[in-house]
């Protein structure tokens, strides 16, 4: 047979038996609706952009050196 080992432990107070069960059923059932596999990873690209580093059109003042 297997070993037996201790999967919850009690840190503190003195829970019954039926108190015990209960959260027992509660965790079974959590990990029992949980998914079997990971999520998939997200994108490593970023959805945001940094809008001082892009490329704009010709500044404020660009008239000046096409006058000149």
């Amino acid at each position: 047979m297997s070993e037996a080992r201790d999967v919850i432990r009690v840190e503190k107070g003195s829970p019954t038996p039926e108190e015990l069960a209960a959260v027992t059923a509660v965790l079974l059932r959590v990990m029992a609706a949980a998914p079997e596999e990971p999520a998939p990873l997200r994108p490593v690209t970023a959805r945001w952009r940094r809008l001082e580093r892009a490329e704009r059109g010709p500044g404020p003042r660009s008239w000046q050196e096409l006058a000149a």
